[in-house]
């Protein structure tokens, strides 16, 4: 190489060594581009023709091959570089030591900063369309370097044997639930801030049961059919409900779901008795305490229902839940017929919200941006009496996950209201 470069011009000497160094920028951002490429993107623009993304995702689904080429060029062009710059430096300066030192710092500086650095930075910051142009170069180099790729390769795949490694079976795209909603939570520059919470809320839907959605027996309105038919239709014009739940003297036996818009329609006959709101009640569906909700759906979908009440192992219903309450869990409430937490003003200007003691904890968290404990009591009343293991009878304060809270009215039953103190760290 040295009488071959005695007979180059200095200036082609220097295009050589601009052209190696080019030369291994490219495999650099290469490589850094392909791995770090968003292959969903990639395979999204492919289906809809773009020639580079879908060449880009078929050298992907090829890692082996793909690697192969990018390192052997990019450590045959490293190797030539030293080589080539040194024989220049000792034509130039003569063969001593110093020289020899001062070419390998240089050599090393120029490959770090031209050839891995920069190149690997811009490819990791533009990865989806370098990997997409730089693909028409790196698929006829596959193919060019098939018979020394393949030749590599059966040393690589004895290594790993004796390494006992498997790559074959190694999962690596697969994401797990927890990931899947980590990668939402990531994306929001590009997903709007009411998207994002809805898939968040569907991952958590797996967390989640009938229990957490339902409306609690205590809260539920039920129609008493043993009542007068005046008291009854009384209630039927005034009730927010489409349906109701209707018993028969016992209370806590409910005995099928009222329509309230065909019960209406009865409304003018002079010769109402109880049994015409009877044959209208449709059979109530009960569901098991516990049923998670995404089981739950698919069950309303079979089932062609749209509410069922949610009963304990003994029989007793517990509560009430339709099919808006789990989509109402996805989206936010959007019902405007009833008085709720989302209609309610949020923290005060001195930082304080008066909360009912039935209020859920789960619409408190979502309101006020709070952490209560959700994993045992479902109401701020069931979580303060759990923590303080008897009823109050004087105000008390308390700090419940940061947040300070002041019982300020209660009964011999159950605590009604409590202020709640915005936590420090939502203030700043």
């Amino acid at each position: 190489m040295d009488s071959l470069l005695d007979t180059w011009p200095w200036w082609a000497k220097v295009a050589v060594v601009v052209l190696l160094l080019a030369t291994s920028a490219f495999f650099s951002i290469t490589e850094t581009s392909m791995m770090a490429a968003n292959r969903h993107r990639l395979k999204h623009r492919a289906a809809k023709g773009h020639r580079g993304s879908r060449l880009a995702t078929n050298l992907l689904n090829r890692t082996e091959e793909l690697l192969s080429v990018i390192l052997i060029g990019n450590n045959v062009v490293n190797t030539f570089v030293p080589v080539l710059i040194a024989g220049i430096a000792m034509q130039a300066f003569g063969n001593s030591g110093s020289v020899l030192s001062i070419t390998t710092a240089l050599v090393a500086f120029l490959i770090i900063i031209f050839c891995e650095i920069t190149p690997k930075v811009i490819g990791a910051a533009f990865a989806d369309k370098i990997a997409s142009s730089v693909s028409w170069i790196i698929r006829p180099l596959v193919w060019i370097l098939t018979p020394i790729v393949w030749f590599v390769n059966i040393f690589v795949s004895l290594l790993l044997r004796l390494m006992r490694l498997n790559t074959k079976n190694a999962d690596q795209t697969r994401l797990s639930p927890e990931e899947l909603r980590s990668l939402v939570l990531e994306t929001s520059h590009f997903i709007p801030s009411h998207h994002r919470n809805i898939l968040v809320n569907l991952f958590n839907l797996e967390n989640i049961t009938v229990d957490d959605v339902m409306t609690p027996r205590s809260q539920m309105e039920t129609l008493d059919l043993s009542r007068s038919i005046p008291e009854v239709l009384h209630q039927l014009e005034t009730c927010y409900h489409h349906n109701l739940p209707a018993t028969d003297q016992d209370p806590d036996r409910v005995i099928g779901i009222l329509s309230v818009r065909k019960a209406v329609s009865l409304i003018g006959d002079e010769d109402l008795q109880h049994q015409d709101f009877k044959s209208l009640l449709a059979q109530p569906y009960f569901i098991p305490s516990g049923t998670q909700v995404l089981q739950q759906i698919q069950e309303f979908q079979v089932l062609q229902q749209r509410i069922g009440l949610v009963v304990d192992e003994y029989g007793i219903v517990l509560g009430l839940v339709t099919i808006e309450d789990i989509v109402e869990e996805l989206i936010g409430e959007f019902t405007t017929s009833l008085p709720s937490l989302a209609n309610k003003t949020k923290w005060l200007d001195d930082g304080t919200y008066l909360a009912n003691g039935k209020a859920n904890l789960r619409d408190l968290n979502r309101l006020l941006g709070l952490e209560l404990p959700i994993d045992g009591p479902r109401t701020l009343n069931g979580l303060l009496l759990e923590i303080l293991q008897d009823i109050p009878d004087h105000d008390v304060s308390l700090k419940v996950a940061g947040c300070v809270m002041e019982i300020i009215q209660f009964d011999q039953q159950s605590i009604k209201t409590v202020r709640i103190h915005q936590p420090l760290q939502a203030l700043n």
